[in-house]
């Protein structure tokens, strides 16, 4: 009897909360998306996002909208080595996508090329938006962001929405 009054609890403390609800199922959702064996760069590991270089591995379409500050459009169906050669492979590089489940792809393949410190943004740039934290277009501070699509806009609390 006392599983079924907190189970109503729990369900109703959701429901009459959803930033809560949302924000326990955007982590549950990220837990099932990420790789426990690739390392994660959280928003507040200042020491490391102020020193790497930040690579956004979303589509060209999505990066226009807009990008964190100084990222370099690397995309995802189109990634190639061939457009990071420039990059040091003992420099610290952060990717981020959406939510991090394609930066996480493309890390790897840095990786496996050699590049010794490289981490996936946790949460992506929806999470990236809902802390507030300021994003760009082209050089100048703007609220919008892509989400992909009207779908996955759910994950997103913070700025205009785009898709």
């Amino acid at each position: 009897m006392r599983i079924r009054i907190l189970g109503i609890f729990l369900l109703g403390f959701l429901f009459y909360f959803p930033a809560f609800s949302q924000s326990f199922a955007y982590k549950t959702m990220l837990n099932g998306i990420y790789d426990n064996e690739f390392p994660l760069v959280y928003l507040d590991q200042d020491e490391i996002l102020g020193k790497a270089i930040l690579l956004d591995t979303r589509e060209k379409e999505e990066y226009e909208v807009s990008h964190l500050k100084n990222a370099r459009w690397v995309g995802y169906d189109t990634f190639s080595l061939e457009s990071i050669k420039d990059v040091a492979r003992d420099k610290p590089i952060v990717v981020y996508c959406s939510v991090g489940a394609r930066s996480q792809e493309i890390g790897k393949k840095l990786k496996s090329a050699g590049y010794k410190e490289v981490y996936n943004l946790y949460g992506g740039i929806f999470h990236w938006i809902n802390e507030d934290r300021p994003v760009y277009q082209d050089q100048k501070r703007t609220n919008r962001i892509h989400t992909y699509n009207r779908t996955w806009s759910i994950w997103v609390n913070k700025g205009e929405k785009v898709f």
